[in-house]
C-alpha cells in the first residue's frame, strides 16, 4: 500500500488551496502540508542539486499573524504558482485607529498613539477613495521582500538597519467600508499583486490625522479559489483528498498553456487511483 500511495502522490500536478490559520507562517504551512503527505505515502524527504521528492510550494506568503486563503502548486503545478502571485486576491480587515505599531499590525510594538475621535464614517468613507484604482504604495519593513538574499523581517529582528522598499505601483479594484465602530473599523479589499493590507490600513491612518494598524486580516479570496467553497482544511491533507481537489478545482483555472495537459493528467490520476 506505500508503494501504490507513493506513486499516487508524485503523480499529484496542479493547484489547489488550503486554510491557513493564524500563527505559523506560508513556508511553515507548506513545511507541514509536504510532511504529512510524505509521512502518507512512505517517503522521506531528499533534496539534492535542487531536485525534491516532493515538488511543493505556495502562491503567494500570508502574513503569520493572518489567516485565510494559501493557494499551493503541488508537482507541475509549482510552474503556474506565478499567475496566482500576480493575481486578484480578496481580503477582509479589521483595522484599529489611533495605534501605530512597527510591524502595521498588532503583531509589532505601539509606536504612536493620536487622537481619533475627530474621524467620521463619512470622513473613512472619503479616504478609501484616495486608495482605490492604480495607486502607488511602499511595502512595510516587516516583510517577506528582500534584501542580499534575506528577509527584510528576519534582518530587522536580527538587529540589522533596514530602508524601506521605494514605493511601487499596486491596483485595488475594490476597497469598502463593512463597519465603523470607532476606535474600530473593518474593511474589504480586492487586490492585485504585490499589494499589502498593512500599508493599506497605515497609509489610511496617516490621511485621516491620526494612525492606524491591523488588527486582524484574513485572505478570502486567491485566483478563483474561495475561503468558504474551496480550502482544504488540515484534516484533509491527504492524498485521496487532494487528488479530488485537482480534479474539481482543474476546470476554474485560466487555460493557459499547460493548463490543459494538467488538468487531464489530474483527472486520469484520480480515475486511476480507484478512489
Amino acid at each position: 500500500m506505500a508503494g501504490d500511495s507513493a506513486v499516487r502522490l508524485l503523480a499529484l500536478s496542479g493547484l489547489f488551496p488550503v486554510y491557513k490559520p493564524k500563527g505559523p507562517t506560508s513556508a511553515q504551512v507548506v513545511a507541514q502540508l509536504k510532511g504529512s503527505l510524505l509521512k502518507e505515502a512512505g517517503l522521506k524527504e531528499y533534496v539534492k542539486k535542487r531536485k525534491q521528492t516532493l515538488k511543493i510550494g505556495h502562491g503567494g506568503t500570508l502574513d503569520s499573524s493572518a489567516s485565510g486563503v494559501l493557494v499551493i502548486g503541488i508537482g507541475d503545478g509549482t510552474k503556474m504558482l506565478s499567475t496566482m502571485l500576480a493575481g486578484s486576491k480578496k481580503y477582509t480587515t479589521v483595522g484599529e485607529l489611533g495605534k501605530a505599531t512597527d510591524t502595521l499590525d498588532a503583531s509589532g510594538t505601539v509606536t504612536e498613539e493620536k487622537p481619533y475621535d475627530h474621524i467620521t464614517k463619512e470622513d473613512l468613507e472619503g479616504a478609501l477613495k484616495l486608495f482605490t484604482g492604480n495607486i502607488m504604495q511602499v511595502p512595510p519593513l516587516f516583510s517577506a521582500l528582500k534584501r542580499d538574499g534575506k528577509r527584510l523581517s528576519c534582518l530587522l529582528r536580527d538587529g540589522a538597519e533596514v530602508e524601506a522598499k521605494p514605493a511601487r505601483p499596486v491596483t485595488v479594484y475594490q476597497l469598502s467600508l463593512r463597519d465603523f465602530q470607532p476606535p474600530v473599523f473593518t474593511l474589504d479589499v480586492e487586490c492585485g499583486g504585490g499589494f499589502y493590507v498593512r500599508s493599506l490600513v497605515n497609509d489610511l491612518g496617516k490621511a485621516l490625522k491620526s494612525c492606524a494598524s491591523v488588527k486582524e486580516l484574513v485572505r478570502t479570496k486567491q485566483g478563483p479559489f474561495t475561503l468558504e467553497d474551496h480550502t482544504l482544511k488540515e484534516e484533509d491533507w491527504n492524498i485521496s483528498r487532494i487528488a479530488q481537489a485537482l480534479q474539481e478545482y482543474g476546470p476554474l483555472l485560466p487555460a493557459e498553456p499547460g493548463n490543459k495537459r494538467l488538468k487531464k493528467e489530474n483527472a486520469d490520476n484520480t480515475v486511476g487511483s480507484g478512489e
